[in-house]
């Protein structure tokens, strides 16, 4: 990842929480612990953040009352690769006319990307991939009441009575903080109720996570494994993991990363 980017990813996850940690930053640019002690000591020398032992913190901390789900800018661009070839094995399941729903995610979001020619019922509380498919496909779009969040571009509420009960979905596709032998695993207890609601307004659910999810955790579980129908994650999941996921019964399916330009089927199923 170019310096540049690492930048711009530090200083979005500041904004998330007072202080970030050396290992943190670590984790979301893939990059060593020493570079980024570097990034960090660069933007601190330019007044963007303020280095503090094992991290660093914001020079404005951000307001309390956020989602704790990491924002969607700062996770957007890492592991895109992986992310792509997911969200292509995603869209590959649908058949023109299916009612789906899409939860908000950065790894649901590249699912857009391949529904240009599509012609799909789309439930979703991403504002960022309703807007897209209004305005780049063929597909009919809802969203749910609630307010929206703009760090997440997520649209939640906390109330039942919204639109979410009168939509029916042959598929639900999401993603996840963790995957382990306890179940789905989510960081903020609003995402987890919106994502329960929709949950149940599906027949099948789809978790997408790169192969890193599965050795992460969080501190929420969304729903217990056997609430899961397929994973799609990247041909580097462990081999613990994907024994967990088939001695589960679930359909495990595994992506080679691609770039942006590739067009081969790169798509294996398990």
């Amino acid at each position: 990842m170019h310096e540049r980017e690492r930048h711009r990813i530090i200083l979005s996850a500041i904004q998330e929480k007072p202080v970030i940690t050396v290992q943190d930053i670590a984790e979301l640019t893939e990059a060593s612990e020493a570079t980024i002690r570097r990034d960090i000591a660069a933007l601190h020398v330019q007044g963007k953040l303020r280095r503090v032992r094992g991290g660093a913190e914001a020079v404005h901390p951000p307001q309390l009352g956020n989602l704790a789900a990491r924002p969607f800018r700062v996770s957007e661009s890492v592991n895109i690769d992986k992310k792509r070839a997911i969200a292509r094995a995603a869209v590959d399941l649908c058949e023109e006319g299916d009612s789906i729903i899409i939860n908000g995610g950065t790894t649901t979001f590249q699912m857009v990307h391949f529904m240009s020619a599509r012609r799909l019922q789309v439930m979703t509380n991403s504002f960022a991939i309703a807007e897209h498919l209004v305005k780049h496909s063929k597909c009919t779009v809802s969203v749910p009441g609630g307010a929206i969040y703009r760090d997440q571009s997520l649209i939640l509420s906390p109330f039942e009575n919204d639109a979410i009960r009168n939509f029916y979905a042959r598929r639900i596709f999401i993603g996840a903080q963790g995957i382990n032998a306890l179940g789905v695993m989510e960081s903020d207890a609003l995402v987890i109720q919106s994502e329960q609601k929709l949950v149940r307004q599906a027949e099948e659910l789809i978790i997408m996570v790169d192969s890193s999810k599965f050795s992460k955790r969080s501190s929420l579980i969304l729903c217990p494994l056997d609430n899961v129908s397929t994973i799609i994650t990247d041909d580097k999941i462990p081999d613990e993991a994907a024994a967990m996921v088939t001695d589960a019964g679930i359909r495990l399916i595994t992506v080679k990363p691609m770039a942006s330009t590739e067009k081969e089927d790169t798509t294996s199923v398990a």
